[in-house]
């Protein structure tokens, strides 16, 4: 039975009519392909089956959001939790695969979360070097009697070789200051704003800024591990050049090809499930005519709750934002 929504929930949905017309857009893989045949689409099928058909040395970014070591329905296909040992198999049955995407200078970031974490970095450390363990912070989650609440989540940070592109001013942070320094009676890396004592700063391994997509938010969709668009911007960001190849192996409802599109990178994604490719594709569609993401504004990353600061962005000058850099 199809869900019934209030009237302020901006879910994505999809018509019949709009099933009709996205389904005659779903990429198929049968053949190997070269890049120019298969970028900027999500190809729905299974990795296994398409991976093979990719062109090697091709991904200058690739973001992988495989299911965590947890039973999970994705849409009517179940993953299983199982072993630590048998998790690490089925990692390795498709890790040294997709990574042979990769160009000689490409990143790569893989997530998880705590029960999973452990095995994701042995794998990747086999084949990449690891450079950075990043925990973000989901603001919800179950509370639980006999255990901490789980509130954090991992990406692993990974490179081919030493020679790789990392742009950390691409990433920086806009915050409220709370104890405003001055030195010599002048704000001491801060200014004074109309809309309060602000400091721009470069970003860490802890992200405590996301907001998990829910209903009032236009990306939001059904998907039940669906990764917020903020989230993969500092990603594609800090790790790529417009105009890269971003791939995600495990799309999903096509957060990672959406935001790679509104960064104006080239993307690439596999899905197996093909409700989750026709999301995918009205997202692709909107991105077009809305390029916004949540708390990116400006150049700059804003902490969680500060939309109203993020609108008044723009009564900031030129020297202001000068300053700021300075």
């Amino acid at each position: 039975m199809e869900k019934q929504r209030a009237e302020r929930n901006r879910t994505l949905t999809l018509s019949e009519e709009e099933k009709q017309i996205f389904e005659k857009q779903i990429f198929h893989l049968s053949q190997k392909s070269s890049l120019e045949q298969v970028e900027n689409q999500i190809i729905q099928g299974d990795l296994f089956e398409t991976i093979d058909l990719l062109p090697e040395n091709s991904v200058d970014l690739m973001i992988i959001d495989p299911p965590y070591n947890l039973s999970k329905n994705f849409n009517g296909l179940n993953f299983n939790g199982r072993s630590n040992q048998e998790y690490i198999e089925y990692l390795e049955s498709w890790f040294p695969k997709v990574i042979r995407l990769l160009k000689k200078d490409a990143s790569l970031y893989i997530c998880g979360d705590w029960k999973c974490s452990a095995a994701l970095y042995e794998v990747t450390s086999k084949y990449l070097k690891v450079r950075n363990r990043i925990t973000w912070q989901r603001e919800k989650g179950r509370g639980a009697s006999s255990n901490w609440k789980n509130c954090t989540e991992d990406i692993w940070f990974a490179t081919v070789s030493d020679d790789y592109y990392f742009d950390v001013n691409a990433v920086k942070q806009k915050k409220r200051v709370i104890a405003p320094y001055k030195q010599d009676g002048k704000p001491k890396d801060w200014q004074a704003t109309e809309d309060g004592n602000m400091r721009i700063t470069f970003p860490s391994n802890f992200w405590d800024d996301i907001s998990i997509p829910f209903w009032s938010m236009p990306e939001n969709t059904d998907h039940p591990t669906q990764k917020p668009e903020k989230l993969i911007a500092k990603l594609i960001l800090a790790s790529s050049k417009p105009g890269d190849l971003v791939f995600d192996p495990f799309v999903g409802s096509g957060t990672t090809c959406v935001t790679a599109k509104k960064l104006g990178r080239r993307y690439l994604g596999v899905e197996i499930d093909e409700e989750y490719c026709l999301w995918g594709a009205k997202r692709l569609l909107q991105a077009e005519t809305d390029s916004e993401i949540q708390g990116y504004n400006g150049g700059y990353f804003w902490e969680r709750n500060s939309l109203n600061l993020q609108k008044m962005q723009s009564s900031i000058t030129k020297d202001d934002l000068r300053l700021f850099n300075e």
